[in-house]
């Protein structure tokens, strides 16, 4: 499918080229994850993580806005937003990761793949239109799902009681799904109108000092710390070449993707890391768990699938 020649609107790329090109950046979200999880296990500090990740996209994405020479000059009343879009994307990473570093990573993202639900929720609350009852079905269902992989029966029938590590971890996993769908609320409501490069551009270098902020006030104990061996540092390195790619690649190549036809492709990110854990981590899911996780997946792909 094409565009129409005498519109701007760039040629969008036949579905199977966008169906693949999705499915690789997913897994390789997926594997920036895993490669945080062992750099971590090897003693690098998470603002670290997040300093190396956002500073080199952010290099990246400044020579991209300087070969389109694109003005920074943004409409009135938006910088603001702007700056809060920042933040919230910063707080998103430093949860993410922190309980990535808690948590098996697959459970991590699992949980943090709730945030359609609250943006369909927050969208509602602030005067958006209110969810069908299929939506809300779905979003039953994703709780439901969420309820195995967090393994809630079987806690509440042990007399163990969960470990504060885990309790934290699913904690900060939830707060990154919630502080992220605020993020995509003000893009989509208060930024639709500043150049998708430019505001990347921004987001990153707002992400990028806010780590340099933290790690000079020590905010996370030990956020900066190095790892202890080649190991950590050449799953550093993974990450940020895995997460600059699949951002930068992402965010280029958006306008030719069909979106909204083809996002729900994304959540192959939780199965990947399903299976990158197992590979890489010997992190494996309980039955329930995994039974739970497809039951998460199926609904948000059909949270997110929208008939054209």
């Amino acid at each position: 499918m094409t565009a129409n020649p005498n519109s701007d609107s760039p040629t969008l790329y036949p579905r199977h080229i966008a169906v693949l090109m999705l499915v690789c950046l997913g897994c390789a979200f997926a594997g920036n994850h895993v490669a945080a999880r062992v750099a971590f296990d090897d003693g690098a500090g998470v603002l670290l993580a997040i300093l190396m990740r956002s500073g080199v996209t952010l290099l990246v994405l400044i020579g991209v806005v300087l070969w389109q020479r694109q003005g920074m000059r943004m409409p009135a009343g938006t910088w603001r937003w702007q700056i809060v879009l920042g933040l919230l994307i910063a707080t998103q990473s430093i949860c993410l990761y922190s309980s990535v570093a808690r948590i098996p990573v697959a459970v991590a993202l699992l949980v943090n793949n709730v945030f359609p639900i609250l943006l369909a929720l927050l969208t509602w609350a602030l005067g958006g239109s209110r969810p069908t009852m299929r939506t809300a079905s779905l979003m039953g269902l994703i709780l439901v799902g969420l309820i195995f992989v967090l393994e809630v029966p079987e806690r509440l029938s042990s007399s163990e009681t969960a470990g504060p590590e885990w309790v934290l971890g699913v904690a900060l996993a939830f707060c990154a799904a919630g502080v992220f769908a605020i993020a995509l609320w003000i893009t989509d409501h208060k930024l639709s109108r500043t150049r998708g490069s430019v505001r990347s551009m921004l987001t990153m270098l707002i992400v990028f000092t806010s780590a340099n902020l933290a790690g000079a006030s020590g905010l996370l104990p030990g956020g900066l710390s190095f790892p202890q061996s080649d190991t950590g540092w050449l799953a550093l390195a993974t990450l940020v070449g895995l997460y600059g790619f699949a951002f930068i690649t992402l965010f280029m190549s958006v306008p030719r993707l069909n979106m909204a036809r083809n996002a729900p492709v994304m959540n192959i990110e939780p199965l990947a890391t399903l299976f990158m854990g197992w590979l890489v981590l010997d992190q494996m899911l309980a039955t329930g768990q995994i039974f739970g996780g497809v039951i998460v997946i199926f609904g948000i792909v059909m949270l997110t699938y929208k008939k054209n």
